[in-house]
C-alpha cells in the first residue's frame, strides 16, 4: 500500500480545495490535495462557471454611486434567505461574507491578478424588491475559468520542491482516526484500483454538495415543495454526498439543510454532454414568454428571471410535465439569450473585450446561430403554426395546438395596440424596472409585441429545472471546524466551500442573493486554512 504523508490533507479539486492548499502552502505546509477527476478538470465546476460575484462596498461599487454597506446586505441575505433567526452558524457565516467580502475576496483576488468587469449587475430583485436591494453582482473578467487556472498556476508555484502532493482520480473512500482525532484518510487509485494511505494531523473536505447525485437531491427534496419527474444536471456527479454521510455515520458530523438546494429553471441537455444526464443553465431571456407544455403562458404571475431563481424553479417543478418553453423572435434572442457558464461565453473568458462590447451593441447573433445548429430543443420557424409544428415534434405529442400557441401571442401583443401608454402586464412591468438600470438596459430589449415586423423568425426553446448547487451540508464554525453532535468541534476536521454548505451548514438559507457561491468558497477555505496554520 502506498502512504502519501503531509501536514495537511484536502479531498477535493474545486476551488475551495484549491485556495485552502494555497493558503496553507503559503504558510509553509506540506499539502496532500487529492482530487477524483483527471488532471484537466482540476478546478472542478469553478473551471466552468461564469464567475458572477455578490460583493459588498467595492471600489466599482463606488463609482456606480451605489450605496452599499454590510448591514444593508446582511438585511438583504436574511429577508430573503429566510434564516431561522436560532440557527447560529448560518447566521454568523452570513454576517461574515457581508463583511469581508470585499477585503478576503474582492481585494484578495486583485492581489492574484484577478480582476472583474466595468459593471455592477443587479439580479435576484426579489419579485416584492425584497432581494438584492441595489446591485452587487461583479463579472469576472476573464469568466472563473481564468481565475480558478491562474489559482492553480500559483497553486503548482507556491508546492515547488515536493511541498505540494498532487494526486488526480483518487477517490477517498474513508477517514482516520487515532485517539478521537482524524489523522488522515484512506482512498482508491481509480486508474490503478490499488488503495492508498493519506496520512495527516488535518483534513478539509471540499468535496462539493450532493446535487451531482439526483439520487440524493429527491431523496432530501423537500416534502413541502414540488419536484419534477425529470432534471438535468448542471453540478457535477462526483458530488455525490458520500463523505458527507460516511462524517456523519463513522466520526459524528452534522449534516444540515439538506433539502435546501440552488437549481435553475431553464435548463437544455448539453448537446455535447460529458456526463451522463449534463444539462446546460440558460439565462433566461427576461422578454421570453414563459409557457406550459401546451404552449399557453404560466400565470397569472408571469414566470421572469432575475427576481426570484428559488420561486422560478417551485413554478417550473409544478408543471404537469417536465418541461417548459420560453417564446420568443430572434430580436429578443439576439440581444437577452445567453448560457450560464465559460463555455459559451468566449469574449469574457478570453478577455476579448472589443468582441464583447459589439456583440452586446449589435447582439449575440453567433450565439443564437450556434445552438439553433447544436441544439434539437432550440427550435425555428418563420410562423407560429410551423413552430407549433416543431414542437409537437420535439415532444413526440400533439400538446401544442397552433391557435393556442397564436393567442397567447396575439394576447400579450394586444398590450401594444394603443401605444405603451395603455398596457397592462406584470412581465412588461418588471422589464422596465430592469431597464432602469444601465447595464440590464444593455441586455434588456425594449417592450414590443413579439410579432413585430422584423423582429423574427420565432423561436421556442424547450428547457426544464436543472440541479446545480446544494445550499446545505455540513455543520461548521467560523474557522471552518466541522462539528459534532454537541456542536464542539470534530478534532482534526474541516469542511469547506460547498461542502459546508458555503459556511456553517447552511449560510445562504432557502435562497441566495445569487453570486455568493464562488466568494462563500474563497472565505471558508481561507477561514480553515487561517485556523489550521495558528493550531499549528
Amino acid at each position: 500500500m502506498t502512504t502519501v504523508q503531509a501536514d495537511a490533507l484536502v479531498v477535493g479539486g474545486g476551488l475551495a480545495g484549491i485556495v485552502t492548499a494555497l493558503e496553507l502552502l503559503r504558510a509553509g505546509k506540506r499539502v496532500a490535495l487529492v482530487d477524483r477527476d483527471t488532471p484537466e478538470r482540476l478546478g472542478g465546476l469553478a473551471l466552468w462557471a461564469f464567475g458572477g460575484m455578490a460583493l459588498v462596498g467595492t471600489p466599482l461599487q463606488a463609482k456606480m454611486k451605489i450605496p452599499d454597506t454590510p448591514e444593508r446586505a446582511l438585511a438583504d441575505w436574511l429577508r430573503f434567505g429566510e434564516l431561522d433567526a436560532a440557527d447560529e452558524y448560518p447566521l454568523a457565516w452570513a454576517r461574515h461574507y457581508v463583511e469581508h467580502s470585499r477585503p478576503q475576496v474582492h481585494d484578495w483576488l486583485l492581489g492574484e491578478g484577478v480582476t472583474f468587469m466595468p459593471a455592477v449587475n443587479w439580479v435576484e430583485r426579489g419579485r416584492n424588491g425584497d432581494g438584492n436591494s441595489l446591485p452587487r453582482y461583479h463579472i469576472v473578467w476573464g469568466t472563473s475559468r481564468f481565475m480558478t487556472q491562474r489559482l492553480i498556476a500559483t497553486l503548482r508555484e507556491a508546492g515547488a520542491g515536493g511541498r505540494l502532493s498532487l494526486l488526480h482520480r483518487h477517490r477517498v473512500t474513508a477517514l482516520e482516526r487515532q485517539a478521537g482525532q482524524v489523522t488522515g484518510a484512506m482512498a482508491i487509485d481509480e486508474a490503478t484500483g490499488a488503495d492508498v494511505r493519506l496520512q495527516a494531523p488535518v483534513v478539509v473536505l471540499a468535496t462539493g454538495g450532493i446535487n451531482g447525485s439526483h439520487e440524493e437531491a429527491r431523496k432530501n427534496w423537500p416534502a413541502d415543495r414540488p419536484c419534477p419527474t425529470a432534471m438535468l444536471n448542471g453540478a457535477h456527479p462526483f458530488a455525490d454526498g458520500r463523505l458527507h454521510h460516511w462524517a456523519a455515520e463513522h466520526v459524528g458530523a452534522q449534516i444540515t439543510h439538506a433539502g435546501e438546494m440552488w437549481n435553475y429553471a431553464a435548463g437544455i441537455p448539453h448537446p455535447f454532454p460529458h456526463f451522463a444526464g449534463h444539462g446546460l443553465s440558460l439565462i433566461p431571456c427576461k422578454s421570453a414568454l414563459w409557457l406550459d407544455h401546451t404552449g399557453r403562458r404560466i400565470g397569472p404571475e408571469p414566470l421572469v428571471t432575475g427576481f426570484d431563481t428559488h420561486w422560478l424553479c417551485q413554478r417550473v417543478a409544478e408543471q404537469p410535465k417536465p418541461w417548459t418553453w420560453q417564446l420568443l423572435n430572434w430580436r429578443i434572442a439576439a440581444k437577452e439569450f445567453a448560457i450560464s457558464g465559460a463555455e459559451h461565453n468566449p469574449r469574457i473568458r478570453d478577455r476579448q473585450f472589443a468582441l464583447f462590447l459589439k456583440e452586446t451593441l449589435l447582439g449575440n447573433h453567433r450565439l443564437v446561430r450556434q445552438m439553433q445548429s447544436e441544439s434539437p430543443h432550440f427550435l425555428v420557424a418563420d410562423t407560429l403554426a410551423a413552430l407549433a409544428a416543431k414542437m409537437n415534434a420535439l415532444t413526440a405529442s400533439h400538446d401544442i395546438d397552433a391557435a393556442a400557441l397564436q393567442a397567447t401571442a396575439d394576447a400579450f401583443d394586444a398590450n401594444f395596440i394603443n401605444g405603451s401608454k395603455l398596457h397592462n402586464d406584470d412581465q412588461i412591468r418588471r422589464i422596465l424596472h430592469a431597464r432602469q438600470w444601465g447595464p440590464d438596459k444593455l441586455r434588456t430589449c425594449k417592450p414590443a409585441p413579439l410579432q413585430m415586423k422584423g423582429a423574427g423568425p420565432f423561436i421556442a426553446i424547450q428547457t426544464q429545472l436543472i440541479t446545480r448547487k446544494s445550499l446545505g451540508g455540513l455543520r461548521t464554525d467560523l474557522q471552518s471546524r466541522v462539528l459534532g453532535g454537541a456542536n464542539q468541534p470534530i478534532a482534526g476536521l474541516y469542511a469547506v466551500g460547498e461542502a459546508a454548505g458555503f459556511g456553517g451548514g447552511g449560510a445562504s438559507g432557502k435562497r441566495s442573493l445569487e453570486g455568493t457561491f464562488l466568494p462563500g468558497c474563497i472565505l471558508t477555505a481561507r477561514a480553515a486554512a487561517k485556523n489550521i496554520q495558528k493550531g499549528a
